[in-house]
């Protein structure tokens, strides 16, 4: 059972949201607050947060900052263009806009949950390629293609959402993300610029093997996969 924690100080919204996720047999917890969120974070194996921007205490975008590696949704009553923008290069990974249709929320969370197991997945596929997650080698018609660390990194991340845009914030922010638990530890220091750089070095090595194209620029914005 999917366990979802819900902040949300709105208890009439908070609990409109408890009882439809019962009925679809989630587990559910609860926080009202930010600081009450990162407390039940720290105690709980949660698969996926849906959060409320406006909260007491710590604000839905600084809990957003602290919340690793897991699926965030955002709910919220802030509607303008520049606050979705924001909130998602920043991490989270969809938003919604108050009021909401109750089985679109349902169906965005299974979309993140399934994105979210396909983590987990050994090798991560797309039409003709086919990235093993261990060896870190690209397949695209059988043919092997060998990745930098870094550009794994890059393709990993659009295989992970091959229908949505991967922002060029996002990528950046993750490829200067130091972790001395594995070993993506970097020192230098990665701009707009040197991903640019690196994503054309993986189509350099897609061209090797096939003229179709397979990242698409999605300009002022990031990248995505062509579909």
């Amino acid at each position: 059972m999917k366990k979802i924690l819900i902040v949300e100080d709105d208890i009439d919204i908070h609990n409109l949201i408890k009882d439809i996720l019962k009925k679809e047999r989630y587990d559910v917890i609860s926080a009202y607050s930010g600081t009450e969120a990162m407390l039940l974070l720290e105690k709980n194996n949660v698969d996926l947060v849906l959060l409320d921007l406006m909260l007491p205490g710590l604000s839905g975008e600084d809990l957003i900052s602290k919340i690793k590696d897991i699926p965030i949704i955002v709910i919220s009553a802030k509607i303008s263009s520049e606050d979705k923008v924001n909130v998602l290069s920043n991490g989270a990974n969809d938003y919604i806009t108050k009021p909401f249709d109750t089985n679109e929320l349902l169906a965005r969370i299974k979309v993140q949950l399934r994105i979210n197991n396909n983590k987990k997945a050994e090798t991560l596929s797309y039409k003709d390629m086919l990235l093993n997650r261990k060896s870190h080698i690209l397949y695209i018609k059988k043919e092997k293609i060998y990745l930098t660390k870094i550009e794994y990194m890059i393709l990993e991340q659009l295989l992970l959402s091959p229908k949505e845009i991967i922002t060029k914030t996002k990528l950046t922010q993750l490829l200067n993300k130091t972790n001395g638990n594995n070993f993506f530890s970097y020192t230098q220091k990665h701009d707009e610029n040197t991903l640019k750089v690196h994503i054309s070095n993986i189509r350099k090595k897609i061209r090797n093997i096939t003229s179709n194209e397979y990242i698409e620029s999605v300009w002022g914005i990031g990248f995505k996969l062509y579909e």
